[in-house]
């Protein structure tokens, strides 16, 4: 199975709109960006390599993204145990590296899972200035559900830059 184009909503709605609606769009966004970058590419091409010596795929961006979600949503927001599915300590980068028998669909699955357990997360939330039920090192501070999706929303844009340069490497295909 090949993964899916998105349905892209207008994004104009996000110019009139309150905070809390403004950052869950975008983080929206940018989720389905990172999808429409790996749409309509076979098994190969989403783990192809971007240069030596990098290890960054586009399967590699859609596990490493479902460890972010992860990690923040379950794990620091919500507080729950919620062990990666790709890293650990003794491979903090299995999420890029171990991608070579991956299944694309099955890693696009659990990224998608991943991102409906967020917004689930996320919707229990009353406030953007709410803090997170668990801390954070270095600073053993919890950050607020606000830094919580600027954040996301942040490490999404930077790998979506990624996931552009990677499709254009693969079939020339560019834009949002």
């Amino acid at each position: 199975m090949a993964i899916p184009k998105p349905d892209r909503r207008d994004d104009r709605e996000l110019f009139r709109t309150d905070e809390r609606a403004s950052l869950e769009g975008w983080l929206d966004y940018h989720r389905d960006t990172l999808a429409l970058k790996c749409s309509g590419l076979t098994d190969e091409q989403l783990r192809e390599r971007a240069v030596p010596p990098s290890t960054l795929t586009l399967v590699g961006l859609i596990r490493h993204m479902t460890e972010v979600e992860r990690g923040w949503f379950s794990r620091t927001l919500e507080g729950a145990e919620a062990p990666p599915l790709y890293c650990s300590e003794a491979n903090p980068d299995g999420d890029f590296d171990d991608v070579d028998r991956q299944d694309p669909a099955e890693a696009y699955r659990l990224w998608k899972e991943e991102c409906e357990r967020s917004r689930r997360n996320a919707a229990t939330v009353q406030s953007l200035d709410q803090p997170a039920k668990r801390r954070r090192l270095p600073e053993d501070r919890a950050p607020s559900f606000r830094w919580i999706m600027t954040h996301m929303i942040e490490e999404y844009a930077r790998h979506n830059g990624h996931a552009d340069l990677l499709r254009q490497r693969i079939d020339g295909s560019v834009g949002d």
